[in-house]
């Protein structure tokens, strides 16, 4: 059984500062405003040589008027499920309140071990007063500061102590990851729940419903993969608020993770110029990139109205056409697996490997063919290439004047290369050195 614990409470009582503080990243985002965590983000830590996924949920609320309330109480829960041991969050600078005492009776349900973790108690006159958390009826509580990390040592000895094994150190290390980008309200975590089958991320109308990047392990078509819904990226211009320009930085940081991006647009709307942004940060990057144009069941259409905005969109993305484009609906589940077929090919295509008598048979006859033009009446003569070993496919082209190699002219080895070996989704990488 793995080794999990998740961290509960109600909302501003420092569940994503000590969710931080046990992972020891910066990965969950953490403001004064309560209720910035919505959906269950997971991490790994490590404690006297046992390691343990680690769970902050969103903060448990009955009766507010948040309208994010009952997908954020069902996140809680479900994170109730899956976990072993449960840190009560409690918060000493309030004291006991009737949303506590609400919750304490929740868990008083559950057959899991449960620790009362009072927070915020920097001083020894507030760790003191910890004690009326007593009174909830789930044991001592345990005096902590996650700002400054006291006292969590205490509480770690206790809570490895249910664990069965020492767990795994890393779980997710050489799983390919694919990062679901785009706009806000491209239907980015419905496209996540339709596939796993589970509500794991919260969906809205709202825009930016979606804050934190969250990841979730995929399984199918005898593949493993790590999925990162993220936030939607909006404009730098447009976006005002701290906690939407942490979302934006999250967003960016699983794209530079990622192996892949899907890059989900809304058929309502076609390519816009977020959109071609997203993309092309996503190749200057270096990732392998599908093209999802999502709510396709909206849009009026004939037979002909694929073909007809495929090759609009990539007469807009030019030089940049070798980017997969499908037509998908989450609405109607429509096309959503042919997308993560695609997705998988491309991560096998951006990790192909050619071997160098293999590459020289293919180009050398194409060279041979159409040499590079002569510049100032210099003849510039390609001897062989080689692919070397970096994450997206990179070839070194050996010869005698690299200089005076025209972009055009890279422009053809690059279009050669793609239609030899399949490069579908990939951005390619050519290097001109002197042999």
């Amino acid at each position: 059984m793995a080794n999990i614990v998740a961290i509960v409470g109600r909302p501003n009582v420092g569940k994503s500062t000590l969710f931080n503080r046990l992972v020891e990243q910066r990965q969950a985002i953490m403001d004064d405003q309560p209720g910035v965590t919505r959906d269950r983000h997971y991490g790994t830590s490590e404690w006297n040589g046992v390691y343990f996924t680690v769970i902050d949920t969103g903060g448990y609320v009955v009766g507010s008027d948040d309208v994010f309330e009952e997908s954020i109480r069902n996140q809680v829960e479900i994170a109730i499920e899956e976990s072993t041991v449960l840190l009560f969050v409690v918060d000493t600078q309030t004291g006991i309140s009737g949303l506590d005492e609400d919750f304490a009776d929740v868990l008083r349900r559950t057959k899991k071990p449960v620790y009362v973790v009072a927070n915020k108690a920097e001083t020894s006159n507030r760790a003191h007063e910890s004690s009326e958390f007593y009174s909830l009826g789930l044991g001592d509580p345990y005096p902590i500061s996650s700002m400054t990390g006291s006292g969590t040592g205490d509480l770690l000895d206790e809570v490895v102590k249910h664990f069965q094994g020492p767990g795994v150190e890393n779980p997710d290390e050489g799983v390919p990851r694919i990062a679901i980008l785009g706009r806000p309200n491209v239907g980015k975590s419905s496209f996540l729940n339709v596939l796993t089958g589970q509500d794991r991320t919260i969906v809205t109308d709202i825009a930016g419903t979606t804050r934190d990047s969250i990841d979730t392990r995929y399984r199918a078509y005898g593949k493993d993969f790590i999925l990162t819904d993220t936030a939607g990226i909006r404009r730098k211009a447009r976006v005002h608020e701290n906690v939407e320009f942490y979302s934006t930085v999250r967003a960016l940081k699983a794209m530079d993770d990622s192996d892949v991006c899907i890059v989900m647009l809304d058929a309502t709307r076609g390519l816009e110029a977020q959109d071609m942004n997203i993309i092309g940060q996503a190749v200057k990057a270096k990732k392998g990139v599908v093209i999802m144009v999502n709510k396709w069941d909206a849009v009026e259409k004939d037979h002909r109205t694929a073909d007809v905005l495929r090759k609009e969109m990539i007469a807009r993305m030019m030089p940049i056409d070798y980017i997969p484009i499908i037509f998908a609906s989450v609405h109607e589940k429509q096309r959503i697996f042919q997308v993560m077929e695609k997705a998988m090919e491309v991560y096998a295509n951006k990790s192909k490997k050619i071997t160098t008598s293999k590459l020289n048979e293919a180009m050398q006859p194409e060279i041979e063919h159409y040499p590079p033009p002569a510049q100032k009446g210099k003849l510039i003569t390609i001897k062989y290439m080689l692919q070397v070993p970096t994450p997206s496919p990179t070839f070194v082209f050996f010869c005698n004047l690299p200089q005076y190699i025209q972009e055009s002219y890279q422009r053809f080895l690059e279009n050669k290369l793609r239609s030899h070996f399949d490069f579908d989704g990939v951005p390619i990488t050519l290097f001109f050195r002197q042999k």
